[in-house]
């Protein structure tokens, strides 16, 4: 250790923190009797004894409790090493300092110097106190040849004796490893080591360990086996994303099932408490629906215990649930019931990326034959042919005016297991482009499993179009079923798998491999906010066998087994959205079009919005790179990001390692564009398929998610009821109350801002990094992001752009990078966070 100092020059730190009382949420909520929580996770009541403490927790950071060593990133010891300094404690409480954020307290440090310790690169910080606090950033002044010296920490920090070795933070410079200040190249691969730990042990509330592990614990075996759940990753039969592993003891009847119980995440992967409250009211919503509630008498007194719902859950004085109007049906109560409307939000609602261009006539299904018989579809020309004018299906075939909306393979193998508890079809869409832009439904197909077997290939039933009698029925049912199917498939798929689930991997991969140093980890750290910690409470609450997922959609039990299924065909470089639109043939190169592309459907508000978003993503990401890697060679030679990226590919999707697909990481167009595509996943990606859950399912009637029955047959009871009285009809068919409240509830939730939602082009620390360059080029970003705001409010104000808004007359907003708080139908948060 270095301690000998001119002990007349003394260097000034300020270290921000926050106490685990103010910043821990279940501190929080057991803190006094008088307060309660607001929806937003707000304590009311009981505010001021709060405060009072965090003054009296102030001065417990003093004296010799928490300690702080400088390291030096340009002198070394005998070992090579960076001098390390002397223990030096917190001097004095600052409690007006002016950059203080919400809920911080800040403290002076004094640490001795002499020119002979050179310019600090990093520190060692001891916490002897009990509880553990949020360390947010520390600053060091008048430093001589240097000036200021900034350290982002943002990291909890637990009593020392939790530690194998001492905590360590570095500046917010950063390097690449072969620039790396030899003096700090020890530091920075111990520290790398600590966070992957040895893949060893249960893990602790207060590791920090990112480790692999399959979904092994979304079951319960011991409970029976009606909780027993297929493991995801590992198998072919079951391939899946990498999660964190937790380490936990197995089951007793499979080994190889870890125990329910409480979720690990890495310390500093956890909420802050707003996020946490979301989650506390899903735990709640489930206690309700496991309790069998009946609505409307009932509920109240249930709810009534339960603050954190009172926001969510509002009554009108009557006795009953009164949620927020869903946005589908401000303006027209009827409109969501237009054939337009059933097109349009296949180009612009919540699921906007599964509609592809109809490129053979049939439709083909590449199920195994051998297993499933012939799945090929039953549509006709003559089916097609009745609402197509004066066109032919060749004619519109070869217009690329054909589209097709299939969850046919996708379902169809799990049909006969979904139907012990449903009454669900695998569906088929075909969909007319129109002289004015939008889409018209011309046939449905709905399909079961052969009545002697799946094997003897599928029983099909073709619908199509009507507007008068009980025809207008049948149409509006079969229009139903097709919304089950996407609603199952938005949610399993679109919002589940290929965001939450295939990011994890990469947060994984780059908490191991990636130092803070590295301007990589800068990069993307932003994007990863969150999304280890929902995704786990998603399998302590959603997606978990008996969970919220399983209740509330049609597949039940076969849920997140069939993402498995679909994650056979993912594709990283198809996450693109260029790449994704050419794959559904809804776009074409084109190098004299906008961004490169000529899209098919001129006015596809997601993908017009979306592409405007992805280059502007990929500008940055090419500007940032490029400050770092002036040739291939430097990425290659980038010892870092080629463990990294190995890991990410073969341990993190390790069961599609072998896909020739992968980028080979070898040029700077690799990394540009694997970082541009894992920003836009966690970012604008997400937002789509996010944030309209509730203002286009909140009207259930819009997007059912289970069905009960199936089309009715001439000469039954269900057929004279439907003739009867068409509204009860589709009610009995689709999804009911007490699953109605549930998903209500879960999907308000889901689509809510947090008020301290930070969105793509915004950062929340002005101190992420010390270059100059970089902050200038992430300035020009958000610059970029505000015009493309502009033009998306542009389109919405033409008129003759009929997909904008469409006959609900809800512009399409969902890709505006900003939002207030709360439920706006807009925003693109940086990171996955609910």
């Amino acid at each position: 250790m270095f301690g000998i100092f001119d002990k007349g020059q003394k260097i000034k730190g300020t270290v921000v923190l926050m106490p685990k009382n103010v910043l821990d949420f279940n501190a929080i909520t057991s803190i006094g009797k008088g307060g309660v929580l607001d929806a937003a996770g707000n304590l009311i009541g009981g505010v001021t004894s709060i405060v009072g403490g965090v003054v009296d927790t102030a001065t417990a950071f003093l004296g010799r409790n928490v300690s702080m060593q400088l390291i030096s990133a340009t002198k070394t010891d005998a070992s090579g090493k960076g001098l390390v300094g002397k223990e030096t404690f917190l001097s004095k409480h600052l409690p007006q300092l002016p950059t203080l954020g919400a809920r911080q307290d800040a403290f002076s440090i004094f640490f001795e110097y002499d020119a002979n310790f050179g310019i600090p690169g990093a520190f060692y910080i001891r916490n002897y106190t009990q509880a553990e606090f949020f360390l947010v950033r520390v600053t060091l002044e008048d430093i001589p040849n240097r000036g200021s010296v900034q350290f982002d920490c943002n990291s909890w920090v637990y009593n020392f004796k939790s530690y194998k070795n001492n905590r360590i933070f570095f500046t917010n410079d950063a390097y690449l490893p072969s620039q790396t200040p030899a003096p700090l190249n020890h530091f920075r691969e111990e520290e790398l080591q600590n966070l992957r730990g040895d893949g060893t042990g249960e893990r602790k509330e207060w590791d920090r360990i990112y480790d692999y592990d399959v979904y092994n614990d979304l079951g319960n075996p011991d409970g029976g086996d009606a909780l027993v759940r297929p493991i995801l990753g590992g198998s072919s039969t079951h391939p899946y994303p990498r999660r964190v592993r937790t380490g936990r003891k197995p089951t007793r009847k499979d080994l190889k099932s870890e125990k329910p119980g409480a979720i690990y995440v890495p310390r500093d992967e956890n909420f802050g408490h707003l996020k946490s409250s979301d989650f506390l009211i899903f735990d709640e919503v489930r206690g309700l629906f496991e309790g069998g509630i009946k609505l409307p008498t009932d509920i109240l007194s249930q709810i009534s215990p339960l603050p954190a719902l009172k926001e969510i859950l509002r009554t009108d004085g009557e006795q009953a649930l009164k949620f927020p109007p869903p946005q589908v049906i401000r303006v027209s109560k009827s409109a969501w019931n237009t054939d337009e409307e059933f097109g349009r939000e296949m180009l612009a609602g919540v699921n906007p990326n599964v509609i592809r261009l109809l490129q053979e006539f049939p439709p083909k299904s590449t199920l195994d034959a051998t297993v499933y018989g012939d799945q090929n579809s039953t549509i006709t020309k003559e089916h097609l042919e009745t609402n197509l004018g004066d066109i032919t299906v060749e004619e519109a075939l070869d217009g690329k005016r054909l589209f097709l909306l299939d969850y046919h393979d996708a379902f169809m193998p799990y049909l006969e297991r979904i139907n012990l508890n449903a009454k669900a079809y695998a569906t088929r869409t075909i969909l007319f482009l129109q002289d004015d832009g939008t889409l018209k439904p011309l046939a449905i197909e709905l399909s079961l499993p052969h009545s002697n077997g799946v094997q003897y290939g599928a029983e099909s039933k073709v619908f199509l179009p009507a507007h008068e009698g009980v025809e207008s029925t049948i149409w509006m049912l079969a229009k139903a079923h097709v919304i089950v199917n996407d609603s199952c498939y938005h949610q399993l798929m679109s919002h589940w798998l290929n965001t939450h689930a295939v990011m994890e991997p990469f947060i994984i991969a780059t908490n191991r491999h990636l130092s803070v140093l590295h301007p990589i980890n800068k990069l993307l750290f932003p994007h990863y906010r969150d999304t280890i910690n929902i995704n786990g409470l998603a399998r302590q609450a959603l997606i978990n066998a008996g969970g919220i997922i399983e209740q509330t959609f049609c597949p039940g039990p076969n849920s997140i087994e069939i993402s498995s299924a679909v994650y056979k065909n993912w594709v990283f470089t198809d996450q693109a959205l260029p790449a994704d639109l050419i794959k559904r043939g809804l776009a074409v190169e084109d190098p004299s079009s906008p961004h490169g592309l000529r899209l098919v459907i001129e006015d596809y508000p997601y993908a017009v919005d979306g592409l405007e978003i992805w280059d502007a993503i990929k500008a940055w990401v090419q500007d940032y790179v490029s400050l770092y890697y002036p040739t291939d060679e430097a990425v290659q030679k980038d010892t870092e990001i080629q463990k990294w990226w190995k890991e990410a590919v073969e341990k993190g999707h390790g069961d599609l390692k072998d896909k020739p697909w992968w980028p080979k990481m070898q040029t700077v167009q690799d990394l540009v564009q694997s970082c541009s595509i894992i920003i836009w996943t966690a970012s604008a990606l997400h937002a789509a398929v996010n944030f309209g859950q509730y203002p286009y399912g909140g009207y259930i009637l819009n997007r059912p998610t289970i069905s009960r029955r199936f089309i009715p047959e001439p000469g039954t009871p269900e057929y004279d009821e439907m003739v009867k009285s068409p509204q009860k009809a589709y009610l009995r068919t689709i999804t009911p109350k007490y699953q109605t409240l549930v998903d209500l509830s879960v999907i308000e939730i889901l689509s809510r801002h947090a008020s301290d939602e930070v969105y793509l082009g915004e950062n929340n620390n002005k101190f992420w990094t010390s270059d100059t360059r970089a902050v200038q080029a992430f300035q020009k970003f958000g610059s970029k992001l505000t015009e493309i705001e502009g033009k998306i409010t542009k389109r919405n104000n033409e008129s003759s752009l009929r997909n904008r808004t469409g006959p609900v007359q809800l512009p399409y907003t969902l890709l505006l990078r900003s939002s207030e708080e709360g439920l706006t139908f807009r925003g693109i948060p940086n990171s996955i966070s609910i």
